[in-house]
């Protein structure tokens, strides 16, 4: 018990940034991680249905980690710079991540065929 809330209180806030394309996601994530003490999780990327009709065909989310200050802070850099170029599609802020978030956090489409 005391350990799971040791483990609960390290717990890092992840941000959830998901942009048109590749080339938008490495600028965002680089104006992010530039402007505030945050670590990188993998992208993930999808291809909607709907791709054909979207400014680029394939969605890629940055996950930025770390305190919840510094978090919001990253995110506001990469979507700034994420609006400047393609656009966002979604964003978010997960303060404390459950567990089962974590394990889908690591999850990434980039690379597999």
């Amino acid at each position: 018990m005391i350990k799971e809330m040791a483990k609960q209180e390290n717990q890092e806030a992840v941000g959830l940034l998901e942009v048109f394309g590749l080339v938008c996601a490495f600028l965002a994530a680089d104006a992010g991680c530039k402007a505030a003490n945050v670590h990188l999780e993998v992208f993930d990327k999808n291809k909607p249905a709907n791709a054909d009709a979207l400014p680029v065909p394939l969605l890629v989310t940055v996950k930025f980690r770390g305190s919840v200050a510094d978090v919001e802070e990253a995110m506001r850099a990469a979507e700034a710079v994420a609006a400047a170029h393609t656009g966002i599609v979604s964003k978010y802020i997960i303060p404390r991540p459950t567990a089962d978030t974590e394990k889908m956090l690591k999850i990434s489409a980039l690379d597999k065929n």
